[in-house]
C-alpha cells in the first residue's frame, strides 16, 4: 500500500515539475506522469542501482550529489521509451531531477 502512496506522490511530483519547466520538460496528463513515476521506480530498481553501486566513489567524493547526475541518466532513458514526456536535453533533465528531489522530501514528509 505504501509503494501505490509513492508512486501516486512521485506522479504528483512529477507533473508539477513539468507544468514549472513548461517549455523544456513536457507531460502530456496525469495518467502519462502515473506511468512515467511507475517506469522511472523500474528504472531507478534495474539499472540506477546499478550505477549507483559502480559509481559509488565518485558518490562518495561529491557528498552525493552525483546521485543527481544518475538520476538525470534514468529521466534520459524513461523519456526515449515514454511517449506523451519529453526533456530537452541533459541539463533539463538534471534541472527535473533535483525539482523530483525536493518535491518528493515535501510531499513524503507531509503525506507519509
Amino acid at each position: 500500500m505504501i509503494i501505490l502512496v509513492k508512486i501516486l506522490l512521485n506522479a504528483l511530483a512529477l507533473f508539477a515539475a513539468a507544468f514549472l519547466l513548461r517549455p523544456n520538460v513536457q507531460v502530456k496528463d496525469f495518467g502519462r506522469a502515473l506511468i512515467l513515476a511507475i517506469v522511472l521506480a523500474l528504472l531507478n530498481g534495474t539499472i540506477g542501482a546499478f550505477l549507483k553501486a559502480i559509481s559509488l566513489p565518485l558518490n562518495i567524493l561529491t557528498l552525493g550529489l552525483f546521485s543527481f547526475v544518475i538520476n538525470a541518466l534514468m529521466i534520459v532513458i524513461a523519456d526515449y521509451f515514454m511517449k506523451g514526456f519529453q526533456v530537452r536535453g541533459f541539463w533539463w533533465a538534471l534541472v527535473l531531477a533535483v525539482l523530483l528531489s525536493v518535491f518528493n522530501s515535501v510531499l513524503y514528509a507531509i503525506f507519509l
